[in-house]
């Protein structure tokens, strides 16, 4: 069976998650659905996405289940993470429903495929710009004179490298090794976790 849970965050012990609660029961009641559960707490966008509980959010949504937010910004500390997590719901086929934006994502109308498409070239043009800004960066320390590149033989060719783009965005959303690892269709996880540390794929 189906289920929708809502997720609430408060930012600071002077704050409180009741608002948002209200605010999505309200919504519930006009749409006549049901809020199964409610995953909350008082956390600073700059935890861990564990801290935040976004790992536990993930791991208890299923196919076509509903997410129900206030807002964007309660999901993620960056754009660029709460477009990773958003993604990665999608492709696990989850209805999106923020409020303040007034967002209802669900794959299935043409308005929903609108953004979906607006998120994933959102997510491209942030891997071009930091790509860019890399290269730039590099440019700079060439002209100073500065010798680039890794001491030979320091990270070799893996299996992982074909997946590097997919497993940094379940690291982003908070999904553990072992976790990443299954949904690669891999049995062992430690390899992976060499692969991880090498490449320091890991958000700080």
């Amino acid at each position: 069976m189906n289920k929708t849970l809502a997720y609430l965050r408060a930012s600071t012990d002077k704050q409180d998650t009741n608002n948002q609660k209200l605010e999505i029961l309200e919504f519930a009641r006009k749409k006549e659905m049901k809020v199964d559960d409610f995953i909350e707490l008082i956390s600073s966008s700059r935890r861990s996405q564990k801290q935040r509980r976004i790992e536990e959010l993930v791991c208890r949504l299923n196919i076509s289940d509903t997410l129900i937010v206030t807002e964007l910004s309660r999901l993620g500390r960056s754009t660029a993470e709460v477009i990773s997590l958003i993604n990665a719901l999608i492709e696990k086929n989850i209805r999106i429903v923020v409020l303040k934006q007034n967002l209802d994502i669900s794959q299935h109308d043409m308005n929903s495929k609108i953004i979906i498409t607006l998120f994933s070239l959102f997510a491209e043009l942030e891997r071009d710009l930091v790509s860019v800004r890399t290269r730039e960066a590099l440019a700079a320390k060439k002209a100073q004179g500065i010798k680039l590149g890794k001491p030979k033989g320091t990270i070799q060719q893996s299996k992982f490298d074909e997946h590097v783009d997919k497993i940094r965005d379940l690291l982003e959303i908070g999904l553990s090794v072992r976790k990443i690892a299954k949904v690669l269709g891999y049995n062992n996880h430690i390899a992976l976790n060499t692969f991880i540390n090498k490449r320091q794929l890991k958000p700080l």
